[in-house]
């Protein structure tokens, strides 16, 4: 993902650059039109074979992305996919036609718990409550770096917590492991929330310290380099479970594996 955004409206001498640093494969998975005649009327497994023989003999940087119907096959995939940078696997019924803005498939998807350090929070759009809560963990070096946040909370929740999280709020925040959050300088070397982007733009970064001295186990479902992927789901609070202990070591790695060699 990391990669792909830096693709997104970039200057042309920054296109060849990165053409020539990090080249783009391209992996078809369906086919919705062959020559003049329209497939989407078609059902997915038609679709499927039609893709095959189009792209039969074909070689990097054009691949066929895998498929199956044999469950045990899928199931070693999920496994061995996820070392590739892939969430998981997709299901689709073979007897259906493509429909479009209707989803139709199934995601399936890795699910890992982790304990995580509360370290500071966001407000919320509709108001004075808890919008998100900053994630940290430890590294080796003992910095606490910031992993993501988690988000889905009832209205009723986001109003509880500002009360629940208020004693350990730091206003100044001096002393804060992201205290200096605010300096793009700052982001060189560390995961800081509120980190400088194209994307960001005049978007309010801004954030509530807390002394890290909460933890709590949350879901998540795959890591990209040293950061959750996707939101993270709050399950518990552990009261059980020092700051401290909570580093990259608990996080589970799968093996690495090049994702030119699974397509091929």
């Amino acid at each position: 993902f990391d990669r792909l955004s830096e693709r997104i409206h970039p200057a042309e001498s920054r296109v060849r650059m990165l053409a020539e640093k990090t080249p783009a494969l391209f992996v078809a998975f369906d086919l919705l039109a062959l020559g003049d005649a329209a497939l989407l009327d078609t059902p997915l497994g038609e679709r499927r074979e039609a893709l095959e023989r189009v792209l039969a003999g074909v070689d990097a940087p054009l691949y066929l992305a895998p498929a199956t119907r044999d469950p045990e096959l899928a199931a070693r995939w999920f496994e061995q996919y996820e070392g590739a940078g892939l969430d998981g696997v997709v299901a689709k019924p073979l007897d259906l036609p493509y429909r479009p803005d209707t989803r139709l498939m199934y995601k399936i998807k890795h699910e890992r718990t982790a304990d995580v350090v509360v370290a500071g929070y966001r407000f919320h759009k509709s108001g004075p409550v808890v919008g998100s809560l900053l994630l940290g963990l430890y590294d080796d070096e003992g910095a606490l770096q910031h992993v993501g946040v988690c988000a889905a909370f009832t209205a009723q929740r986001r109003a509880e917590l500002i009360e629940e999280l208020a004693p350990l709020r730091m206003d100044p925040p001096d002393g804060h492991p992201w205290a200096a959050w605010a300096e793009e300088a700052a982001h060189a070397g560390a995961r800081l929330p509120g980190a400088p982007s194209r994307w960001s733009g005049k978007k309010d970064l801004s954030w509530v310290a807390l002394r890290p001295e909460r933890v709590c186990e949350v879901g998540y479902d795959h890591m990209e380099g040293d950061r959750f992927r996707h939101t993270a789901q709050f399950k518990r609070w552990r009261p059980d479970r020092a700051p401290e202990s909570c580093g990259y070591g608990q996080l589970d790695e799968p093996v690495s594996y090049d994702l030119s060699e699974i397509l091929t």
